[in-house]
């Protein structure tokens, strides 16, 4: 199938991945295996791994409990016709998250501050997706398939940023939401809202006003707090230049 020169099919994916905040999870029917489909909502471990929140009581974990094969799909939320948005639709197999999952826990209540009320309650539960790999839709000439290698992010260096990932996140939420601002209105092209950091990776920042996400690439990756603290100045110079505005 023939792509347009200027559309880069990871770069897609990655950004829907990291936007979307709910998606149908299609899991298979503990006992007879007909298909299930819900609606769930999502956040994104460093990797870009989509992560659950899920009570052991629903229909979907207790499939995914007996047969862990699972999709996912997200889709670009527009206006008008649903179908003209771009859409992806993940498979890989969920796995109930035990390792790390205080960073698992912080990221997911920064996607999603209401689960407070509720996160540690005993029949919740967080679960992983490992990807395999995604089928994409993103219009006339845009589909393909993509292995997870080729949309996930490497983290294997960037433990440094791992680690301060919370405090930037927290920092730039109390101290500098004017320059988040800037990055939505003045590099992105979105309207003025109440931005908010929710997650930060070693490829770029998301942002976040109400039910609206965004996703700021950076221009090169980075692996440490020092490199954050840089890229971050250096973002906030371009989007105060009168060139600074992404068309």
């Amino acid at each position: 199938m023939q792509l347009t020169p200027d559309f880069e099919p990871a770069k897609a994916v990655k950004s829907l991945l990291r936007r979307s905040r709910q998606g149908a999870l299609a899991t298979l029917m503990a006992g007879s295996g007909d298909p299930y489909c819900s609606l769930v909502n999502v956040a994104t471990h460093p990797d870009g791994s989509p992560i659950l929140l899920i009570s052991r009581l629903a229909i979907h974990t207790k499939n995914l409990l007996a047969d862990a094969r699972v999709s996912l799909m997200l889709d670009e939320r527009v206006e008008g016709d649903p179908l003209e948005g771009a859409r992806i639709m993940l498979s890989g197999h969920a796995e109930e998250i035990t390792a790390d999952r205080d960073l698992v826990r912080q990221r997911y209540l920064n996607a999603h501050p209401s689960a407070e009320a509720f996160v540690d309650f005993k029949d919740f539960s967080f679960f992983r997706i490992r990807l395999s790999g995604t089928h994409l839709v993103a219009g006339f000439g845009r589909i393909l398939d993509l292995k997870a290698a080729q949309f996930l992010t490497d983290i294997s260096d960037a433990q440094a940023l791992i680690d301060a990932e919370q405090s930037a996140v927290e920092h730039l939420n109390s101290d500098h939401r004017e320059a988040l601002g800037l990055y939505a209105t003045r590099l992105l092209g979105a309207g003025s809202a109440d931005w908010r950091c929710s997650g930060i990776d070693p490829e770029g920042i998301d942002l976040q006003a109400g039910t609206k996400t965004l996703r700021l690439d950076f221009p090169e990756r980075i692996t440490g707090p020092g490199d954050l603290r840089k890229i971050l100045v250096r973002l906030a110079d371009q989007a105060r230049s009168p060139e600074g505005r992404t068309p």
